[in-house]
């Protein structure tokens, strides 16, 4: 009987009635573990890989973007320095010289006829940061997320990324977006040398489409403002330069002075012609042609309080640049965040520094020191970190 009992026993029937009803509540419970830790680790090497995401372009018309009171300020600070210009000392510091020196450097470069070796060595510089982040970018998907598999996360509609929102793919299937390694082709490489930014990702922000009356507006607005910019030099900023010369030959300081300021304020309108003809116009022009979706090459600096606000908000292609390749290698590997932040204001000083040095084999250090003092002004005053998030 006994081994009649056993065979009873051991029947399937009676093994299900003595299991437990959640015996396997531990097995589910490190299965959600493994794949909640499994979401996050993605998650993670993805907003470290992913820099895009579609955007429009601040002073587009589809941008819904309509807060334009720092150039009310500016406007309203300009008219009243050219009927009161005793005062205007006092107004050239409260607009920073963050405006003042870019613009007279840039129209010394056309009057001398150093533009061409300016524009030559700009793009050389480009193409070297290109290619920085284009081997930094695969040498982290070769060593970080190739070895622990994660090549089929990249197509996970589970799990919230640039790459798995659906308004990135320009209205593409998210299974054909590309994974690592077969994203190491000519065409790829080349894409990304011609595309407006200086990040590389795998998976970039395309639009669904060209639009072609976009595009013969921002073509106009390059033809229109150029020729602008070019009447700005021969009929305000030559005769005045021309007329600024003998007070540097006498070294008279009151007269030098005056004349700096006389050549402020076409400097100004100088500058913004040109940052609505390089960052707006331009580089949505090329963006339109090759349907790339992050339009979002400044934001709104018009509207700063201080220079850390400017410096991060003016040029977000350069900036962002430096957040992902400097300052936050420079975090992960121990340092803090203000070796880091000195790291990124030092290099940006240097390189704007060759950039004007260069071309007019002057190197005077002038533009160095001058960033360098606005940015022992910031951290005397306790200002917010230099890399915004």
């Amino acid at each position: 009987m006994a081994s009649h009992a056993e065979v009873r026993d051991t029947s399937p029937k009676l093994r299900r009635k003595s299991t437990p009803r959640f015996s396997n509540i531990h097995v589910r419970s490190r299965t959600m573990e493994r794949s909640k830790f499994y979401e996050d680790l993605v998650e993670e090497m993805r907003r470290k890989m992913c820099c895009h995401k579609n955007r429009e372009s601040l002073l587009s018309s589809s941008s819904g973007f309509f807060n334009y009171r720092g150039m009310l300020n500016w406007a309203v600070v300009v008219l009243l320095s050219m009927s009161e210009r005793s005062g205007y000392a006092a107004q050239m510091i409260n607009l920073g010289a963050v405006l003042f020196f870019p613009l007279c450097v840039l129209t010394t470069l056309s009057a001398t006829g150093a533009a061409g070796s300016a524009l030559v060595l700009g793009i050389h510089s480009i193409m070297f940061m290109k290619l920085y982040s284009y081997h930094e970018v695969n040498r982290w998907l070769r060593e970080e997320w190739a070895p622990l598999g994660l090549k089929s996360a990249i197509k996970h509609p589970g799990i919230s990324s640039c790459a798995s929102d659906p308004s990135n793919t320009g209205g593409g299937n998210l299974q054909q977006l590309v994974t690592f390694p077969d994203n190491l082709t000519v065409k790829d490489l080349y894409y990304f040398l011609f595309a407006p930014t200086l990040c590389y990702q795998m998976n970039f922000p395309r639009s669904s489409k060209i639009r072609i009356r976009f595009l013969l507006r921002r073509l106009l607005e390059m033809i229109f403002l150029i020729h602008v910019f070019i009447g700005l030099i021969q009929q305000w900023v030559l005769p005045v330069t021309r007329n600024s010369m003998q007070p540097f030959v006498e070294m008279n300081l009151t007269m030098m002075i005056n004349q700096l300021l006389l050549i402020a304020i076409p400097n100004h309108f100088m500058w913004l012609i040109f940052f609505h003809w390089f960052f707006h116009s331009t580089l949505n022009f090329i963006a339109e042609l090759m349907r790339f979706g992050d339009r979002r090459f400044y934001r709104d600096w018009w509207n700063s309080e201080t220079l850390t606000y400017f410096w991060s908000n003016s040029n977000i292609i350069l900036h962002k640049w430096y957040m992902r390749h400097i300052y936050r290698p420079l975090i992960e590997k121990g340092y803090s965040k203000w070796e880091g932040q000195a790291s990124v204001f030092v290099l940006s000083a240097l390189y704007h520094e060759y950039l004007i040095a260069a071309p007019l084999r002057m190197f005077r250090m002038w533009l160095f020191i001058e960033m360098m003092l606005q940015n022992i002004y910031r951290v005397l005053r306790g200002s917010d970190c230099l890399v915004s998030k």
